[in-house]
């Protein structure tokens, strides 16, 4: 395709930056453009896989202090999450109940399906952590021992969950993820550096994360490709 036409497509506005990294060199700027789209669709493959499990290790852990309907019951009269200042968690997981419900579909595994990463995220806020029973460390066993500089408590998970969610909604929002926040200079930095995050936190897990990747990571080899464009 002819850069004019990309442009149409794409819109100026959204190219001038990629055309500007790469020098005014158009073609340059297209296959930039693309190798971005492709660490996007990687990144959305990891962040996705870690979703599901982080959510799967909460689940087993709340199963076992809650019963098997926990998150249903969470937002019953005397439920775990009714306090007034959960009203946000408690109005999303009433909104999806009630949904599944009037489908006629509801399941405890399809209400779990039906809350978002930042769900998840908030399980490791002060509130959330301790009206379960400051249990959900149980989540990441294998976790690196705190020290006197670092401090690898339940603040440290949810600041780094929340980095996750980050990535995971500029992902969403199709912004770029080879530049630095603002600059158009082209720059892997901040993706390798999320992307190690996310295996440690696997690690932490107990789960291989190269093995469980294994045919779907690409992530280091497009930043390869994309850094050779400087």
């Amino acid at each position: 395709m002819k850069y004019r036409d990309f442009e149409h497509f794409m819109s100026q506005k959204r190219l001038n930056r990629y055309l500007l990294a790469c020098n005014g060199n158009k073609r340059k700027a297209m296959t930039l453009y693309r190798y971005n789209l492709r660490l996007a669709q990687e990144l959305l493959t990891i962040v996705s896989c870690f979703e599901v499990s982080l959510r799967n290790a909460i689940d087993d852990i709340l199963v076992r202090q809650f019963g098997s309907e926990w998150l249903k019951d969470s937002i019953s009269p005397g439920g775990i999450f009714t306090l007034p200042i959960l009203h946000k968690t408690n109005k999303t997981i009433a909104d999806a109940l009630g949904k599944l419900r009037s489908q006629g579909t509801y399941s405890h595994s399809k209400l779990l399906a039906q809350m978002d990463f930042g769900m998840w995220k908030y399980m490791y806020s002060p509130v959330q952590y301790g009206l379960t029973n400051q249990s959900l460390l149980g989540a990441f066993p294998y976790k690196q021992r705190s020290t006197p500089q670092l401090h690898i408590n339940q603040s440290y998970i949810f600041n780094e969950l929340d980095k996750i969610n980050t990535l995971r909604n500029r992902i969403a929002h199709h912004e770029p993820l080879c530049f630095p926040t603002g600059q158009a200079v082209i720059d892997t930095t901040y993706i390798r550096r999320e992307y190690q995050k996310i295996l440690t936190l696997f690690q932490w897990m107990g789960i291989d994360g190269r093995s469980m990747l294994y045919g779907l990571d690409h992530v280091q080899m497009v930043c390869d490709n994309i850094d050779r464009l400087r």
